[in-house]
């Protein structure tokens, strides 16, 4: 093992964003079984240490590896395309607009159900973005619109928040 592979070499996958959560899953569990650091108790403290130390990047690789949105945003940072989240809030009107009509219905949802049915829609729009970020990073190599989608993800993702809190509001 290397500490400057990246996630993907880390854990003999493919550099791709089509992984099978399974298999990233059975990975993560034999790294760490091998850099354990209780298997290192005989060597002494500093191999106690390395080990820890690549305990630790195995679980920040899984922790990318094993989320959608963040394996595609680390693949679009590999390729040279960082995501720049704080900096880059510029979005199509398509997808403002959609935000605004759920923030609405957010504000209007009274019951159980209209939550419900928000979180339905919400979550049919973070699969259809994570179907696109599929095709523009495993088949059409474009990076930089890829970033874009995790954007929306991002968006998405805080909305599906949102809903929770707003149904913790209303004690459903």
């Amino acid at each position: 093992m290397n500490l400057q592979s990246d996630d993907f070499e880390l854990f003999g996958l493919t550099l791709r964003f089509a992984q099978e959560r399974s298999a990233v899953d059975a990975r993560w569990k034999e790294l760490q079984r091998q850099a354990h650091p209780d298997k290192f108790a005989a060597q002494g403290a500093a191999a106690q240490r390395v080990a820890m130390q690549w305990s630790v990047r195995i679980n920040e690789a899984y922790q990318r590896l094993k989320d959608p949105m963040r394996r595609a945003a680390y693949l679009c940072e590999l390729h040279g395309a960082p995501i720049l989240a704080e900096d880059n809030t510029a979005m199509p009107a398509a997808f403002l607009m959609q935000q605004m009509e759920w923030r609405e219905a957010l504000e209007e949802a009274g019951t159980a159900a209209q939550l419900d049915a928000l979180e339905d829609e919400v979550e049919q729009a973070r699969r259809a973005a994570l179907a696109r970020c599929e095709q523009l990073i495993d088949h059409q190599k474009d990076y930089v619109a890829a970033a874009g989608q995790v954007r929306a993800l991002m968006f998405i993702a805080r909305f599906g928040e949102d809903i929770e809190r707003r149904r913790d509001q209303l004690g459903q």
